[in-house]
């Protein structure tokens, strides 16, 4: 059970909106989700953020920069989200990133081989060293040599930036999820 019960949508406060307007930047480099009614829609993360409009539209500005502009790809970005939700072991962003992996064409094994990390077999350098450098975020709060060197020879600056920020704002909902005890929406079930 959540230690804050999220809201139910009928019973959000007016300024959601606001919060879901955060979340789509001026400039997006990536496409938004399509409108399918069969899609995961997240609503206990929604309604547990639906508790503090003012907080979460902050939040949800970080969070849109990081879904959909982000200067890294959709593929390398969902890598690194299901990387901070093993490690952090977050099932609520486990499995909704899992659905989202999925539509950015990360295969079931590759999605499942995340849990083994970058040093498991069939990972391209990069990828490999996007993982790693999830890992010493985690570990260290900062990324280590070995890693940063490969990350600085195929990747620019914004890149490596987007990184670092893509790691810290899924940590800290992986936080949130964890200390509140979030439960799995029915439509994320089959994802954990």
């Amino acid at each position: 059970m959540s230690r804050i019960t999220p809201l139910p949508v009928d019973a959000w406060p007016p300024e959601m909106r606001e919060v879901l307007a955060a979340q789509r930047p001026p400039n997006p480099r990536h496409p938004y989700p399509p409108r399918d009614p069969s899609r995961p829609k997240g609503r206990n993360v929604l309604g547990l953020l639906a508790h503090y409009p003012a907080l979460s539209t902050a939040y949800h500005h970080l969070i849109g920069h990081v879904l959909f502009a982000t200067t890294l790809t959709v593929r390398q970005r969902e890598l690194i989200i299901l990387r901070v939700a093993h490690l952090r072991d977050a099932t609520y962003e486990w499995a909704q990133h899992v659905f989202m992996a999925g539509e950015a064409g990360l295969t079931p094994e590759e999605v499942a081989r995340v849990r083994a990390g970058g040093e498991a077999e069939g990972w391209a350098s990069l990828e490999r060293a996007l993982l790693g450098a999830v890992d010493d975020l985690i570990a260290d709060a900062r990324i280590g040599e070995t890693n940063y060197g490969v990350l600085s020879a195929k990747l620019d600056t914004q890149q490596i930036m987007d990184v670092v920020f893509t790691v810290g704002a899924y940590e800290t909902l992986a936080m949130a999820m964890r200390t509140f005890d979030l439960e799995l929406d029915e439509d994320l079930l089959a994802y954990r």
